[in-house]
């Protein structure tokens, strides 16, 4: 049975801060409020038509554990306008978009504000074990002297935190950081450090053109940073103008020292941003008299091998595209977002290798040559950072604006997802 496709209205972002910089004293929720906020303003759909707000996170704070309704009530939108928080890793964003597309589809409800949220800088630092167990003694302790028996037991090895953001990088199934699966991805595909030097490369340099350009401007919305200042944010951060693979050649690996290619530089950087879009189905923008941003069609998550989940991009693609009977020469533009050059790297190695599909993908046939002429047109995540809550909400309007700026009808934004998933989803404008 073929649905009607749902329809996104408009998205807007904040800009994307490098994590510790200028937006670190905006906690994730004042991040979505604002995004939110200006959305549903710029909409012009009266609030109280929406039926829920669906927004991605995944560094859930602990004074916001259910951010959506927070960001809901913030944002301007009245207690009876529920909402709630959905957590798909890297894909938190999209997921946020998917749940309300199913929501819609099933007649459960109409129009949605969905989005993505992160703000790494705020991740916190835990105590260790021992020390918590420190504290819940003295807790417990009814005496002087049973508080300094209990403060005897410290240790300055126990002052020793725990960092909240290196554990939600950290596998749990296989004691793997990210950036550790990467490097594997660079055995399997034989990518040498210097092939992801010249992607990064080249990443920076699209995302510069882009932004001298003023094509991010058109996404952005500003955000004020420091009040009392007066100072504003405008514009993404983590670009580096005139980058070379000379220059990123000069750092050392990360996640292996001794005999790794991964580096900080051909990396994906830790960022603080929101994003919010405005979906309906596509009669209802047509009964509201709405002209919108383009089109959700299809989408599909897969998973995959935890240790390899880079590739995830190949399995949710190859999944939509037996789904829906198109290929890779149906898209006319691919986002994929960049969480490391070499994770972009090994995914046009495997999308067009026959052995690969038929060993994973249990298809006789390649998915398909990529051309990269069309992928990240104007860089990605190595270039502009990858608040992981909100990076799949990105990627959705900054693929339809651009297929929208280039004259072109259908592509595809897809994404790795940490834990072993894919995501992908095939957009349209017109």
């Amino acid at each position: 049975m073929k649905h009607e496709r749902i329809a996104i209205i408009d998205g807007i972002r904040t800009p994307i801060a490098k994590a510790g910089g200028l937006l670190k004293n905006l906690q994730a929720e004042t991040l979505g409020a604002h995004v939110v906020q200006e959305l549903a303003l710029r909409v012009g759909i009266d609030y109280d038509r929406y039926d829920e707000i669906i927004i991605g996170n995944v560094s859930q704070p602990v004074h916001a554990a259910n951010i959506a309704r927070v960001i809901g009530l913030k944002a301007g939108f009245g207690p009876s306008i529920p909402a709630y928080t959905v957590h798909r890793n890297c894909a938190s964003g999209m997921e946020s978009i998917t749940t309300a597309t199913d929501k819609i589809l099933s007649g459960q409800g109409e129009i949605y504000m969905c989005g993505g949220v992160e703000s790494m800088s705020n991740i916190p630092l835990l105590f260790s074990p021992a020390l918590t167990g420190i504290f819940e003694g003295l807790f417990k302790s009814r005496s002087v002297s049973e508080k300094l028996k209990n403060i005897s037991h410290l240790r300055p090895a126990f002052l020793k935190p725990i960092i909240g953001l290196m554990q939600g990088l950290t596998d749990p199934t296989n004691g793997l950081m990210m950036g550790s699966t990467a490097e594997i991805l660079a055995q399997d595909f034989g990518i040498s450090r210097e092939a992801q030097d010249i992607y990064a490369s080249m990443s920076h340099n699209k995302a510069q053109a882009a932004q001298v350009a003023g094509i991010f401007a058109q996404e952005i919305i500003p955000i004020v940073y420091d009040a009392l200042r007066g100072k504003v944010m405008m514009d993404d951060d983590g670009i580096r103008y005139d980058q070379s693979p000379d220059k990123l050649g000069k750092l050392k690996p990360f996640f292996d020292r001794k005999n790794g290619t991964v580096t900080a530089g051909n990396s994906s950087q830790v960022s603080d941003a929101a994003a919010a879009v405005v979906v309906m189905s596509e009669s209802k923008a047509k009964e509201l008299g709405l002209e919108p941003l383009g089109y959700l069609s299809s989408y599909a998550y897969a998973g995959l091998d935890p240790s390899r989940m880079g590739l995830g991009p190949v399995y949710s693609t190859a999944k939509i595209f037996k789904r829906t009977g198109l290929t890779l020469k149906d898209m006319e533009l691919i986002e994929m977002n960049e969480a490391f050059a070499v994770q972009i790297l090994a995914n046009l190695k495997a999308f067009e290798s026959a052995s690969y599909a038929q060993q994973h993908l249990n298809q006789s046939t390649a998915v398909g040559s990529i051309d990269e002429t069309i992928l990240n047109i104007h860089g990605g995540s190595v270039a502009l950072g990858h608040p992981v809550g909100m990076t799949g909400t990105r990627l959705v309007i900054h693929l339809l604006k651009a297929l929208r700026q280039q004259n072109k009808n259908r592509g595809l934004a897809t994404l790795c997802i940490g834990g072993g998933q894919g995501a992908s989803m095939i957009l349209e404008v017109s």
